[in-house]
């Protein structure tokens, strides 16, 4: 990596930037993910020094993703202790540097557009409805001591109605306020604007947030929020106290099925993830670099090991934090470095500012994020491509919101094979007729799944019928097939069919050989 004052310059202001939008993020996915802030602050930390060193890519910022909180909160549910998911991310880590050495960066290219539209606005819904609670100050997941779970599948249906029914007028208005300030300062008009372009949204939201509660608390005390809707990180007045709230992996979990259940299910998401952000920053790079995937999950399953070893969520590569990078100027790995060291900086030296941040401006800021991963438009747009894309992607939300994430998208995955599967039937064969006389047509591949459509069309052909049968496109027909044809042409002339078949060229005859020869 060439060195040079102006670049490191340029590197160190676009840091500036993305550590403004990564740090309420950080907290907000841990608020998210039903954690402590300071297991978003150590992944923020690790992902931006540990794979920003390692990673080969220029621009992709790394840290604790909205995208993964469902499975954070759904793990916590099911595992006995925060301990044993932070193992669940060290394996996890484990297999992604395997999927490196396999060579498995290559894996999001198979994976069908619509079920990874349907992952997203699923993660989205989920999103939102987690973090009504918080906007409308009615929930508190956090504890002076080490979390052991989430939410119940319960409350998370039943507690944003809750707490729109019984809402806290403090949290509401300055959720409210937050919510509007990112509607207008992401509006077009104000982000073609050189100022406002690189002023990013929510370090407006929550300094709006702590400026309101302040007047709240000197004006109108009965509206000001109270310690539990703020966020909690602990101060540290002592190194021996930054080592004490920290958390470790519990290797004891390693005989626990479900711990390795959630690794898997981590590894095989926060790659994808890391995967398609990657894929995306590498079309903003002005300078068109390409990032090696396979490296890439070798610098992911570093970062999640030394996130897991620290007591910090799991890490991928975030498309939010990483287009910022782009659009403030950041050319080169510095500048994610340079974020991660901020964040750290925060964490040791600030933590008393931290901790005057509303909750409820944090699930703002989540709740657009949320909204932008399922927006109306999306499910529009999905629904023009035609049934092939949009059922697949209907069903991968709903699997998603029913089951879990890996599981959901596995039957989108069916639903989308399913539909590919109909495709290919309906392009092998091709049946044209009339009264007086019918065309079958195969296509490139012909299989058995054709078989009762060919058979069944043979069958209602007509005496005195011309019957045309044009395999000249045809490169593969399924034994089955040809018998199914051989036996139909025995019989033809006998009940008085005029049979023409088009035959194919000289390269192809030798797949076909009966069935030419019995129809010389």
């Amino acid at each position: 990596m060439r060195f040079s004052l102006k670049q490191l310059l340029s590197d160190f202001s676009a840091s500036v930037v993305v550590y403004l939008v990564a740090l309420p993020l950080c907290l907000g996915v841990a608020l998210a993910s039903g954690t402590l802030p300071i297991a978003g602050m150590v992944a923020g930390i690790i992902g931006g020094i540990v794979v920003g060193l390692i990673s080969k890519s220029p621009l992709s910022v790394s840290g604790p993703a909205a995208g993964l909180t469902a499975i954070v909160a759904g793990a916590l549910a099911d595992l006995p202790s925060y301990h044993a998911f932070l193992l669940s991310v060290l394996i996890a880590g484990v297999i992604q540097i395997l999927f490196g050495f396999l060579r498995a960066g290559q894996v999001a290219s198979y994976i069908p557009v619509s079920v990874i539209k349907g992952m997203l606005a699923a993660i989205g819904v989920i999103l939102i409805l987690k973090q009504i609670p918080f906007f409308f100050g009615f929930a508190n997941l956090y504890h002076s001591g080490v979390i052991t779970s989430a939410s119940s599948e319960k409350k998370f249906y039943t507690e944003p109605v809750q707490a729109m029914m019984h809402p806290d007028k403090g949290a509401l208005l300055i959720g409210m306020v937050s919510l509007l300030i990112l509607l207008i300062f992401e509006s077009k008009p104000l982000r073609v604007n050189s100022f406002f372009r690189f002023l990013p949204p929510p370090l407006l939201v929550v300094v709006s947030g702590v400026l309101i509660n302040s007047y709240l608390d000197f004006s109108y005390s009965e509206w000001s929020l109270s310690e539990g809707q703020l966020v909690l990180i602990p101060v540290f007045e002592s190194p021996q106290l930054l080592v004490s709230s920290l958390a470790f992996p519990d290797f004891h979990a390693w005989a626990n099925w479900k711990t390795w259940s959630v690794a898997i299910i981590i590894a095989i998401i926060g790659s994808l993830e890391s995967l398609l952000s990657i894929e995306a920053i590498d079309k903003l790079d002005p300078q068109k670099r390409i990032t090696p995937p396979n490296h890439e999950l070798k610098a992911q399953g570093a970062g999640n090991i030394l996130s897991a070893l620290f007591g910090g969520l799991p890490v991928t590569s975030v498309i939010v934090r990483s287009s910022a990078n782009v659009y403030a100027g950041g050319a080169s790995k510095y500048s994610t470095i340079f974020h991660g060291l901020l964040l750290l900086f925060s964490l040791l030296f600030i933590p008393r500012w931290l901790n005057l941040i509303p909750l409820t401006s944090l699930a703002a800021i989540l709740i657009v994020t949320g909204y932008k991963l399922t927006q109306p438009k999306l499910f529009l747009d999905m629904k023009k491509k035609g049934p092939d894309q949009f059922i697949p992607f209907l069903v991968t939300i709903v699997a998603i919101l029913q089951t879990d994430l890996l599981k959901g998208v596995f039957v989108g995955l069916f639903a989308a094979l399913v539909f590919y599967v109909v495709q290919i039937f309906n392009s092998s064969v091709r049946i044209m007729k009339d009264d007086h006389r019918m065309v079958i047509k195969f296509g490139k591949d012909v299989s058995f799944l054709n078989k009762g459509i060919i058979r069944r069309n043979l069958l209602s052909v007509k005496k005195n019928m011309r019957l045309y049968i044009d395999a000249t496109n045809s490169e593969y027909i399924d034994r089955e097939i040809v018998e199914v044809v051989n036996e139909f042409i025995r019989h033809a002339t006998e009940n008085g069919i005029h049979l023409y078949i088009r035959r194919c060229d000289s390269k192809k005859q030798r797949y076909f050989t009966e069935f030419m020869n019995l129809t010389d």
